[in-house]
């Protein structure tokens, strides 16, 4: 399971047309220059989270780097299209320095947020723009009085001289906005710091920003358990900044109020993309310049919305128009509606709706939007699982091309092949480790994966005729097939691609039975089980092959993982949902003795578990039971995962299973894999939620006393000295081999059955901290006779590892 969501021009003014974008919400319109800025959504480089345009060049950030810095690519046409012709990044970078969080573009200078520099106290760079057209940096600016931790750089706007920075983090998170002006030698220096009058603990003050010559609007959403604010500056005659107006919206709903702004002569617009069960709105407000204050004056709503939409997310003014980004329209898509002058003015009518090519579901369409007089930059942070893409449209006529995209290239490890690399001092290459030793590496891009996909479950299969081990190797787009029979030089020699039709997901489930794989994944429409015949692999000898399945079953659509007895031919699909007969989630059981034509065969589902009380198993082991307890031995056993309790029952009669026993413990939060040992006596369940929920300070495994299968008894936690979130744990001997996210393979001793003892462990995430949370490894598979241990991690591929000898100090 997965809980799972940088620019510049001279000292003179800003050019007609120019428009900047920056990411977190909506940022302002002053002059011609158009500032978007929009909520923050997990992505693994964040390429497309903020954009401008400037003259001849467009410039898109990528600021969510882990394992780089970030950066700004600039673009300019070029005879063969769009090219990328410089590549920006802070003097002092750092690896996830969160570079490019936000922009603001003044002439030829561009400013550019830095929020996790300078041990997330953050900084803005200042880059200038010569006359051959090339960037380079110029400055450096620190906030007078953040401390670690605030993150000055989040949220920027700009206006003549003038740039507005946010640090949410500020005093408790009651945040800040600093003013930064422009002296008439070119130099930028802190002026002033706005924060609001009535500022409470963790309200982000400062979410979205817009400038537009002497008046500022500052939103913060979280105000007021979400219903939001904006707060209204104005500069005086001195240069001083003084808050005029609290504006709020009606009701008591939490509607976001204040996510985008947007401001140009006298107008602004607020968007409050929560409104009315998350359609969203936008709000109208007008200035009357004589007594300061702020008037509301329209609401504008999506035509064609429904609840999700998140209109208002994001908002521009360019030329006449205003463009509103609802990057949850058209199946989270995204979607951008632009709305056209009313004539003889007062406000905005006639809407219509923009779209550009190849959108899939999921891809967010309005993270960012950059409109110049000709060219324009939308981002896509969804796009790609995540990593982010932009696609830069031209008008055309009286409207606009549906865009060329651009991406960055993904951020990976390199591959390991060739020689073994040793644990040696607790390192090998640039992993952390203890008593396992590197074999080799490939890389998710190796596997065949696309941009962004993500590798999850393993699973392996030894051909009985030539001895070859592969690992079968789920990825959020497919699946992958590698040849072990030199695993100093794993070779991927094919892809068995997701069912025509089914959305690509994070989740993906392996099982082996006679000789054939069955695969079926979660969240991921009309999937169904996949069956391939691994037979086929003996003549994939050459360049990687794309496979087709070898057969199908449909009687489940999504399903979360696959359970398989080989002792008997049955599968299990579990976690079943979005059609089929899902049998509440729990045990859908199927023959598949003959392994090209699946039989349905029943259901079971214990309604005492389950967080719905349906009985839902998040995965589940199925055995014929040869443990102490007579009553059941011989029979058909599956104990399930149930997300809030161990599951028991007797499936040997597929017409009438029967549950045996549940039972829960302290501090459950979400029960969700287990495995037995080999006597049958001893069932040791992890639980994913319990780290993250704050529930238990360390990485906890249950081992229960299952010899009385009517009463399982839970007689150990076992604490780690790690505090990541654990995932899959597989036993062989007296092994227990657990993928524990990022603090990656960790390997215990269970030869004391109550006492697990950790005698090593290999870590697949060389950067981060040991926290909660989804990154690293999500399973292993450890049963080859070579003694290779498969591993996979999400974003860095695959591994192949062994256990080295301990080395026993007299």
């Amino acid at each position: 399971m997965q809980v799972r969501i940088p620019r510049h021009q001279g000292a003179g003014q800003p050019q007609r047309n120019e428009v900047i974008i920056v990411r977190l919400s909506i940022l302002p319109l002053f002059a011609s220059v158009v500032f978007v800025f929009q909520p923050t959504q997990v992505s693994a480089q964040g390429y497309g989270s903020s954009a401008a345009l400037s003259g001849s060049d467009v410039l898109i950030g990528e600021s969510l780097n882990e394992r780089a810095p970030g950066y700004v690519y600039v673009y300019r046409r070029t005879g063969g299209g769009w090219a990328e012709v410089q590549r920006l990044s802070a003097s002092d970078a750092a690896d996830g320095d969160h570079f490019g969080r936000a922009l603001g573009l003044v002439g030829d200078d561009l400013l550019v947020g830095s929020t996790v520099i300078d041990d997330t106290r953050g900084a803005v760079y200042v880059f200038r723009r010569n006359q051959a057209g090339d960037w380079t940096e110029s400055a450096k600016i620190s906030a007078s009085d953040v401390v670690d931790g605030e993150a000055f750089g989040r949220a920027m706007a700009v206006g003549d001289g003038v740039a507005l920075v946010a640090a949410w983090g500020h005093d408790e998170g009651r945040g800040a906005v600093y003013v930064l002006t422009r002296d008439d030698s070119g130099r930028w220096s802190e002026t002033a710091k706005l924060m609001a009058s009535d500022a409470e603990p963790q309200d982000w003050f400062g979410q979205a920003l817009a400038v537009d010559g002497d008046y500022a609007l500052i939103g913060t959403v979280r105000k007021n358990q979400g219903r939001g604010a904006v707060y209204a500056f104005r500069r005086g005659t001195d240069g001083s900044w003084s808050e005029t107006a609290k504006l709020e919206p009606e009701g008591t709903d939490r509607v976001s109020f204040g996510s985008a702004l947007a401001m140009r002569d006298g107008t602004a617009l607020i968007g409050a993309p929560w409104q009315d069960r998350l359609v969203g709105a936008v709000h109208r407000y007008v200035l009357d310049e004589s007594s300061g204050d702020w008037s509301p004056a329209e609401t504008y709503r999506p035509f064609d919305g429904g609840s999700g939409t998140r209109f208002g997310s994001a908002v521009a003014i360019s030329g006449d128009d205003i463009w509103i980004a609802a990057p949850g329209a058209g199946g989270f898509e995204g979607r951008y509606y632009v709305m056209s002058p009313e004539p003889g003015g007062g406000g905005w009518g006639a809407m219509t709706k923009f779209s550009v090519d190849g959108l899939s579901p999921g891809d967010q369409m309005g993270s960012v939007l950059a409109m110049g007089s000709g060219v324009g930059v939308v981002g896509l942070e969804g796009d790609d699982y995540g990593l982010g893409t932009a696609a830069i449209i031209e008008r055309e006529g009286n409207g606009w091309t549906r865009g060329v995209r651009v991406a960055s290239e993904v951020a990976g490890l390199d591959p390991i092949t060739g020689d073994e690399v040793a644990c040696q001092d607790g390192a090998a290459d640039v992993f952390t480790c203890a008593n396992v030793d590197i074999v080799s590496f490939l890389p998710v891009q190796q596997l065949g994966g696309g941009r962004g996909a993500e590798v999850n479950d393993v699973w392996g299969w030894t051909d009985p005729v030539t001895g070859t081990e592969w690992a079968i190797v789920g990825r959020y787009d497919g699946t992958s097939f590698v040849d072990l029979s030199d695993p100093a030089h794993p070779r991927n020699a094919g892809n068995l691609l997701l069912t025509e039709g089914a959305i690509p997901s994070t989740w993906r489930d392996i099982k082996v039975y006679a000789d054939h794989a069955f695969i079926v994944s979660d969240n991921s429409g009309r999937h169904g089980m996949q069956i391939f015949d691994l037979t086929e692999l003996r003549d994939a000898t050459g360049e990687p092959v794309t496979f087709e399945e070898t057969a199908h079953y449909d009687g489940i659509h999504s399903a979360h993982n696959i359970v398989i007895n080989e002792a008997t031919g049955f599968a299990y699909s579990v976690g079943s949902s979005g059609g089929g007969d899902t049998c509440g989630g729990g045990l859908h059981m199927i023959d598949i003795r003959d392994p090209r034509n699946p039989v349905f065969a029943g259901c079971f589902a214990d309604a005492a578990t389950g967080r719905a009380s349906t009985g839902y198993s998040h995965d589940a082991m199925c055995i014929i039971y040869e443990g102490p307890d007579t009553e059941h031995r011989g029979k058909e056993i599956c104990f399930g995962s149930n997300e809030n309790a161990l599951s028991i029952a007797d499936v040997t009669d597929k017409r009438v299973p029967v549950a045996l026993a549940m039972s829960t413990y302290p501090n459950v939060v979400y029960s969700h894999q287990g495995w037995i040992d080999e006597a049958h006596e001893y069932f040791y369940m992890n639980d994913e939620l319990d780290e993250l929920e704050g529930m238990v300070s360390n990485t906890r495994t249950l081992v229960w006393d299952v010899k009385d299968l009517d009463d399982p008894i839970l007689v150990k936690e076992h604490f780690s000295e790690n505090t990541s979130s654990d995932h899959n744990l597989y036993i062989r001997g007296d092994f227990m081999y657990q993928s524990n996210y990022v603090s990656g393979l960790r390997v215990l001793d269970i030869s004391d059955r109550e006492n697990p003892v950790e005698i090593g462990f290999f870590d697949t995430v060389p950067w981060g901290e040991d926290a909660p949370g989804f990154d690293g490894s999500w399973s292993n598979y450890p049963y080859f006779e070579s003694g290779i241990i498969v591993v996979t991690s999400g974003k860095e591929g695959v591994f192949f590892v062994k256990r080295s000898p301990r080395v026993l100090i007299p």
